[in-house]
């Protein structure tokens, strides 16, 4: 069953890093690597007739493996804010017709959206937190600094407002802290300072163009612009924001031993799930499986470069669930 809701809403998810992909393009082929599968239903303890969420399903991939290990009689909850994620999700888990459904929304909103659709005692749930090829090969989407395309960056296209809106309409100070804080931009005052000049900037390459005159240059392995760009996305999408509210909700859905499983591809990102699994491990709320993060396997970064900056944590509850 797909159960697809208009919940329009603020979004969630991520980066430098970038959810499982290989190079090549994306479509019903399904290029889409998953990033630590193993790894992934290992910690989740999945197992037959177990109940599932996966509150960023992207194109299916980690939600395929762990509908096959749930068979017989496993169900599954996939949420995502992109439509067309959603669509060759539809299309990949199709063999378990029945078995799973699609919702259109923001885990920021876990708890709503899984009373809505029958999911409120799971056996796991996971987090990835990850850009995905879909989104940044995506035309229109203005992810990448490797293509001229509008200045955007929502994950969910109806989302309130765009990188375009706070490149040309913020402060100064206030686009200065966003680089400053999200991207940890060392050059995050002269970046702002020139985007100011230089207003309006409508595209993805006139921005791209500008960091790089102001910074002089790629100086390293990463592009100038990456983190600029990661910083705008995780501002638009309120992404650290989001993942701060939903991961105590996570936990309240979850059984007595049901499992939390974390993917993160950037130090922002991974500090607050550490943080957090930390708190609830001392109060007794969670038992933290990972007591040191789990990277990708060296054949897994070979055989997927994209993968390298993958960083999954886990946690299994513990006692009485809360309402």
């Amino acid at each position: 069953m797909v159960l697809v809701a208009d919940v329009q809403e603020r979004i969630a998810p991520d980066p430098t890093g970038i959810s499982g992909v290989e190079e090549g393009e994306v479509g019903t082929s399904f290029t889409h690597r998953p990033v630590l599968l193993r790894e992934i239903v290992d910690y989740l303890g999945v197992s037959p007739g177990g109940v599932y969420i996966d509150c960023t399903v992207g194109e299916g991939g980690h939600s395929f493996a762990i509908l096959e290990a749930a068979m017989p009689g496993g169900r599954l909850l996939g949420i995502d804010l992109d439509p067309q994620a959603l669509q060759l999700a539809d299309t990949r888990l199709r063999p378990y017709d029945g078995s799973f459904t699609l919702i259109k929304g923001s885990y920021v909103h876990l708890k709503e959206l899984a009373a809505q659709s029958d999911f409120t005692q799971v056996d796991g749930i996971l987090l990835d937190l990850g850009l995905s090829s879909l989104q940044l090969r995506g035309e229109g989407r203005g992810f990448s600094f490797q293509r001229n395309d509008p200045l955007d960056m929502r994950f969910d296209p109806d989302g309130p407002i765009d990188a375009a809106d706070i490149v040309n309409t913020y402060p100064a100070d206030e686009l200065e802290r966003i680089l400053a804080t999200y991207g940890e931009e060392r050059r995050s005052r002269a970046i702002s300072r020139a985007v100011l000049r230089q207003r309006p900037i409508k595209t993805t390459q006139e921005l791209a163009d500008l960091i790089v005159r102001v910074t002089g240059g790629r100086h390293g392995r990463i592009h100038p612009a990456t983190r600029s760009f990661q910083a705008l996305r995780i501002a638009v999408n309120a992404e650290l924001d989001n993942l701060t509210e939903a991961l105590p909700q996570a936990v309240r859905l979850l059984k007595p031993g049901g499992r939390l499983v974390v993917i993160s591809y950037h130090s922002l990102e991974d500090r607050i799930a550490k943080t957090f699994l930390a708190a609830e491990g001392k109060a007794s709320s969670l038992r933290i499986l990972t007591r040191k993060v789990v990277f990708p396997s060296l054949d897994e970064v070979r055989g997927n470069p994209r993968s390298r900056s993958a960083r999954l944590r886990a946690a299994e509850r513990l006692g009485d669930t809360k309402p």
